[in-house]
């Protein structure tokens, strides 16, 4: 039997997805600083941050905050999209594939997409998943090289 790591795709050489926590620290993965503020109402309750791993962490939170609400709104317009888990892989990819397909076609055509436009002036929206508890796992290294150095630049 496959599992869905086996279909699942990893990124293109030199490139990484953004991930919370709950991913171990891997070639392609970018995950926050463990142990340090994160999520964007930590520092909207106690002032900006402070240091390297922080503010990394604060454009972390932001830049994933987006992707959430851009799949939280997805979600709520495709609702298929909620119980994909019941279809088999090939459907699921047709499914999702079909309602991208939809979702840019009303963009590219600059309709009216009411969805996006309520979400898109809430800041403070946030999909539940990305809400989640971390869950422990170990780091082997492979993109702190790469972390330190978005963290570096950020600073400035």
């Amino acid at each position: 039997m496959r599992s869905y790591k086996d279909y699942f795709p990893h990124p293109p050489e030199g490139k990484y997805y953004l991930v919370d926590s709950g991913y171990p620290n891997r070639k392609g993965y970018l995950p926050p600083y463990k142990g340090q503020r994160y999520h964007i109402s930590e520092f909207q309750n106690s002032g900006q941050p402070i240091g390297l791993k922080e503010v990394f962490n604060h454009a972390h939170s932001s830049i994933r905050n987006v992707i959430e609400r851009a799949f939280g709104v997805l979600k709520m317009k495709w609702r298929i999209l909620l119980n994909l888990p019941s279809y088999p892989m090939e459907k699921q990819k047709k499914i999702i594939i079909a309602c991208m397909a939809l979702h840019n076609f009303i963009r590219d055509s600059q309709l009216c997409d009411d969805h996006f436009d309520e979400l898109e002036s809430d800041e403070a929206y946030a999909d539940e998943e990305s809400q989640q508890n971390p869950v422990d796992v170990l780091d082997d290294g492979d993109m702190s090289e790469v972390r330190d150095a978005i963290a570096a630049a950020l600073l400035g």
